[in-house]
């Protein structure tokens, strides 16, 4: 009877340390098991310049939502943005594509409008700015087209 007692123990041991690992995984990656409350908007972008799905949405330096998808429209970038009920978006918005430090990762920054009408779920931020490829800037340095 004892040795069934502790192999239990042992078993019920190893099911809570599992349960605790997949938690701690789902929570410090980010990731949403059941689908997040909220709401989609796309903006179009000229270059998603590696920008990826999961980046963060940011307004006035708070992540507020996430990248849904990016895919190719019309030979442009549409990034379905995933942001939460309680975030309002203006109409006239400006998203931008920003990196964090000089190689860091990519996201998108919300410039919020002033017009009082605001986009609604599956709305489009019209003005957009494409990320600044540093590459080519640098190389406009060097031959002198600067």
């Amino acid at each position: 009877m004892k040795k069934f007692d502790l192999e239990f123990a042992v078993g019920l041991f190893m099911i809570l340390g599992i349960l605790c690992l997949g938690y701690l995984s789902i929570k410090l990656g980010k990731m949403e098991v059941l689908g997040g409350e909220g709401y989609e908007i796309e903006a179009i972008f000229s270059n998603s310049g590696g920008l990826k799905a999961g980046s963060s949405v940011v307004i006035a330096g708070v992540d507020v939502g996430r990248v849904k998808r990016i895919v190719l429209d019309d030979y442009q970038a549409k990034v379905v943005l995933n942001l939460p009920l309680n975030v309002k978006i203006q109409e006239d918005a400006i998203a931008s594509i920003k990196t964090k430090g000089l190689i860091g990762e990519k996201y998108v920054e919300i410039t919020p409008g002033g017009a009082e009408e605001l986009l609604k779920p599956g709305g489009r931020i019209r003005d957009t700015q494409s990320a600044v490829d540093f590459e080519e800037l640098i190389s406009k340095y060097v031959f002198g087209k600067i």
